[in-house]
């Protein structure tokens, strides 16, 4: 039987900083947001990745979202490097995305507020930016 599993591993997985600001009332202005990607190492071959979602909804609120996945990549040596760069750059991007995208969810799910569903994502895209 072949053998399915990947080689990138999520260790840990923590949000490192969550902020809403409310500056005014609902309205009828659209959230403009900005995702950047933050690619790191750690101790012992542990990559870190982190999402930061910034957020402004004119005249009503402020977001700010951090989350960083911890990563470990097996048989790291074996891998030709676009290989473990696109691990790192796509894959572990689209393995914390949904957890992002429930949080700003979440947050946007208050009184006075209409809460917020990010689109998916071409990640690609947005990496190539």
């Amino acid at each position: 039987m072949a053998n399915f599993n990947s080689v990138l591993i999520l260790q840990n997985m923590v949000f490192d900083q969550i902020e809403f600001n409310r500056k005014g009332f609902k309205n009828t202005q659209e959230l403009k947001f900005e995702l950047q990607v933050l690619i790191g190492t750690g101790e012992n071959d542990v990559y870190k990745v982190t999402l930061v979602l910034k957020g402004t909804k004119q005249d009503e609120y402020d977001i700010f979202i951090s989350l960083s996945g911890f990563f470990k990549v097996e048989g790291k040596e074996q891998i030709k490097d676009q290989t473990f760069h696109d691990l790192l750059n796509k894959n572990a991007v689209a393995i914390l995305m949904p957890y992002l995208r429930s949080e700003l969810t979440l947050l946007t799910a208050q009184p006075g507020t209409d809460s917020v569903v990010l689109p998916p994502f071409n990640i690609n895209k947005i990496l190539e930016n």
